[in-house]
């Protein structure tokens, strides 16, 4: 998903930076996303099952977040490991189930 934008509900978020995989599953488990265009510096994760559609010609990926709710998202470290403290939190933000409850993880 090299060179894919996402677009919010109400406006443009950002552009994909890159994947994070499970070590365990080889899963992609999240799509780490630049927002430099529109907000200095933040990179959010989203899980790439929250898209809501993706546009293969335009390359873009919808989803049904805004801008406001992409800002306060919880803060992502990208040289810290990410912890199940960290996704809870991230998953409850966007009103997300976490993906671990329907595997029995």
């Amino acid at each position: 998903m090299g060179g894919y934008h996402f677009q919010g509900s109400d406006e443009a978020i950002g552009r994909v930076e890159d994947f994070l995989i499970d070590d365990a599953t080889w899963q992609v488990r999240y799509l780490a996303i630049d927002t430099s265009s529109w907000w200095f510096g933040k990179k959010v994760l989203i899980a790439p099952h929250w898209a809501r559609r993706i546009d293969w010609v335009e390359r873009k990926v919808y989803l049904d977040i805004s801008r406001q709710a992409i800002k306060d998202s919880p803060a992502w470290n990208g040289t810290a490991a990410i912890n199940r403290t960290y996704e809870t939190q991230l998953y409850a933000h966007y009103g997300h189930p976490v993906f671990w409850a329907a595997a029995g993880a």
